[in-house]
């Protein structure tokens, strides 16, 4: 079986005695690489990230928080409904915003949740809404057998 032989490709170095000289002092110009197309940029306004649930029951998404433009002191409606935790900015909530930027889940919520600390959580937030969707270990499980169900015909089990 015949060899080929391929020939790298080296570019050329800056001579050692260049200095700051640069590529562009040198009147050199440099092209950008060319890039792949980007898949579909995310267009829904729904946005998304993991936490983990900490010792004092805070989950922190920073990018989330400033989406949702809640800042310290934004108060909260924070309770849970069909296994997810459901976070409502509401100016008669009981909870707040805390000044690091965290959302303290309640003990009871984290309780009826089976959250535990140190799990990592999904959330998802929706700005339109004002609402912001944790979404616990248990709760992903079954979305995530319900679609590969639906999706790809697996037991859901």
């Amino acid at each position: 079986m015949a060899e080929l032989t391929i020939t790298p490709v080296v570019p050329p170095s800056a001579p050692a005695d260049s200095g700051p000289e640069t590529a562009r002092t040198r009147g050199l110009s440099r092209r950008a690489l060319p890039l792949a197309p980007l898949a579909a940029q995310h267009t829904s306004p729904m946005r998304y990230g993991l936490a983990t649930l900490d010792n004092r029951g805070r989950v922190a998404d920073g990018a989330l928080v400033r989406a949702m433009g809640w800042t310290p002191g934004t108060r909260l409606n924070i309770r849970e409904q069909s296994g997810l935790v459901l976070v409502i900015a509401d100016v008669q909530g009981v909870f707040s915003i805390t000044r690091q930027g965290y959302v303290q889940l309640p003990a009871a919520v984290r309780h009826w949740c089976r959250l535990s600390i140190g799990e990592r959580v999904l959330l998802s937030a929706d700005p339109a809404r004002n609402l912001l969707v944790v979404h616990p270990p248990e709760a992903l499980d079954a979305m995530v057998a319900h679609l590969h169900a639906v999706r790809i015909g697996e037991d859901e089990s």
